[in-house]
């Protein structure tokens, strides 16, 4: 693991069989930002647990932010932390051109 680079932790319920929706969100962010991060986690827990965190700062957490992110929510507060200034290209959504 490279102790430079951001680490980014997903903690899921195995009672909830949320295991297939944490490594699906791993497996995005990984191929957003590959290059980038140091290391994806997927850590197991108990209790309806669902948190994600980046360097240890809690970015999501199932029962305060109200469910699960979906990918383009997860990627953008990904770099909002790790590259504010970085493009995501068409998960950004494209600014509206007027037609005068």
């Amino acid at each position: 693991m490279d102790e430079a680079k951001p680490q980014l932790t997903i903690t899921y319920c195995t009672q909830c069989n949320w295991l297939l929706r944490s490594a699906w969100m791993a497996q995005e962010v990984l191929s957003t930002f590959s290059l980038e991060l140091g290391a994806v986690t997927l850590v197991p827990g108990t209790g309806g647990i669902f948190e994600i965190s980046l360097d240890g700062d809690l970015v999501w957490e199932r029962k305060r932010d109200g469910g699960f992110p979906d990918v383009k929510q997860l990627k953008q507060l990904v770099r909002d932390r790790i590259d504010p200034e970085r493009s995501l290209g068409h998960i950004d959504g494209h600014p509206a051109t007027s037609a005068d």
